[in-house]
């Protein structure tokens, strides 16, 4: 009888799954033991595993942006910015509404996305290169 009592001891003192999954839920084990090492492996593999396994969609942009450094100068409502007539892509014939718009596109990332183009001229940098003379505000 003595050996039936110790064998219940035994099986009442063993964890089932649920109590497991319990204690791993808050917590409960010491630093060290097995079932701690499981807890922090598991938490680095989701760190580690899962940015590779999910995608966000996130892409740095193809675009090519301007080769030369842009002056921005400000002025009374807005800024006047000076591109160099290589880093934008304006077709000779291009109208004024396609002109505007490559513009806005080569200065946006110094002025941002909210700008407005108001006026423009062609003039000649310091080393002789043709360059783009913009009025943008917001």
């Amino acid at each position: 009888m003595a050996f039936a009592s110790s064998n219940r001891i035994a099986a009442a003192s063993k964890p089932g799954p649920a109590q497991v999954l319990k204690s791993y839920f808050y917590w409960t084990y010491p630093r060290g033991s097995f079932h701690y090492d499981v807890m922090v492996t598991l938490i680095l593999l989701f760190i580690f595993v899962t940015p590779h396994l999910w995608n966000f969609g996130a892409r740095p942009s193809l675009a090519a942006g301007p080769v030369h450094p842009m002056e921005v100068v400000p002025s009374g409502r807005g800024v006047i910015v000076t591109v160099r007539a290589s880093d934008i892509n304006v077709p000779e014939a291009a109208s004024i509404g396609e002109v505007r718009k490559a513009l806005r596109q080569a200065i946006e990332p110094v002025t941002g996305d909210a700008v407005y183009v108001e006026r423009w001229v062609t003039v000649t940098d310091a080393q002789g290169n043709l360059a783009w003379k913009v009025w943008a505000h917001r």
